[in-house]
């Protein structure tokens, strides 16, 4: 049985590789002549945190999970809410 802090194998670090790079290349292919490595990894964070977001906006019924899940409104409170803000 394989535990967390046991060192990666090659296959692993390929298949990761396999997945990291091509989303690299698309962001470095976008970035300003000059930029850094660095630079790159910083903006394709950013891009990918964004994308995280467009995935559950575009997608409903997708997240949230676990303790981020909002909480059903009771009778009461959706009774409460049709009454004083009305949706356009």
């Amino acid at each position: 049985m394989m535990k967390e802090y046991d060192p990666l194998t090659p296959a692993e670090v390929n298949d990761a590789a396999k997945e990291f790079f091509p989303l690299f290349d698309i962001v470095h292919r976008n970035m300003p002549e000059n930029c850094t490595v660095d630079d790159t990894i910083r903006v394709m964070e950013t891009i990918c945190s964004m994308a995280q977001k467009r995935r559950n906006f575009d997608t409903p019924g997708v997240g949230p999970f676990g303790f981020n899940k909002k909480p059903k409104k009771s009778p009461v409170e959706e009774t409460f809410a049709s009454l004083f803000f009305k949706e356009d």
